[in-house]
């Protein structure tokens, strides 16, 4: 256990980030999910609509360097390329 105060701060701040960076993963991986799953169904709008709402939650994460901005670049790219395959 710390017995500084500063590293009880650093505690207290890790686990205040943690929980911001686990529930910001959380919407990203639920927005993808969503995507997917509507292009399985083969549903146009509803991927469309999804695609937008994953969009930025993905661009946020790797704003806030939750995810790394490649990463990011790519699967926004990928699910991208699946709804265009599906409209057509």
């Amino acid at each position: 256990m710390a017995n500084i105060a500063s590293a009880e701060k650093r505690i207290r701040q890790t686990l205040k980030r943690t929980a911001r960076n686990k529930a910001r993963k959380s919407r990203v991986h639920t927005a993808i999910r969503k995507v997917e799953e509507a292009v399985e169904a083969g549903n146009k709008e509803l991927a469309l609509a999804a695609f937008r709402a994953a969009q930025p939650e993905l661009q946020r994460a790797a704003g806030k360097g939750v995810l790394k901005a490649n990463a990011v670049s790519r699967k926004i790219s990928r699910l991208s390329a699946q709804v265009k395959a599906v409209a057509a």
